[in-house]
């Protein structure tokens, strides 16, 4: 009998500690996701079409990177629009409402700054709504990003 009883607390002992190695980890976050590496242009959307075809090519190879202290970085990439304008310029950046818009000082994407919806962000892909400036006046839609 005492045989059993020890066989029956090993086995106990053996359940309650096999299962304290797992561990309460957080989901990631807002800025877990867009400081995880840099982001690149992947399309543009307005009212349904795919509009990239009408942005300038220098825009589309630009790379942004941001940093969790509210910093960041956007490197023009091979194609500037202007060989004067520097290689990489600065921009700050955070989030509001709870983390459903982000807040841009400094342009992004095309010289676009200041406040954007966050349709989606994820490990691989974000995506802003908001409206840009264009030769034809605004336009209001989404920007697509991978990694």
């Amino acid at each position: 009998m005492n045989k059993l009883m020890l066989f029956i607390a090993l086995c106990f002992a053996t359940l309650m500690f096999s299962n304290c190695d797992k561990t309460d980890e957080a989901p990631p976050t807002n800025t877990d996701y867009i400081t995880k590496s840099s982001w690149k242009f992947d399309k543009a959307m307005s009212g349904g079409s795919d509009v990239s075809g009408f942005l300038n090519a220098c825009y589309k190879d630009n790379v942004m990177t941001f940093q969790v202290n509210g910093n960041g970085s956007l490197d023009e990439g091979a194609t500037k629009c202007n060989a004067g304008d520097p290689q990489t310029t600065n921009f700050t950046w955070n989030f509001s409402n709870n983390g459903s818009t982000l807040n841009v000082t400094g342009g992004i994407f095309a010289g676009q700054s200041g406040s954007f919806m966050v349709v989606i962000l994820n490990d691989t892909q974000m995506i802003l709504q908001g409206t840009i400036s264009s030769p034809t006046g605004p336009i209001t839609g989404q920007i697509y990003f991978k990694h």
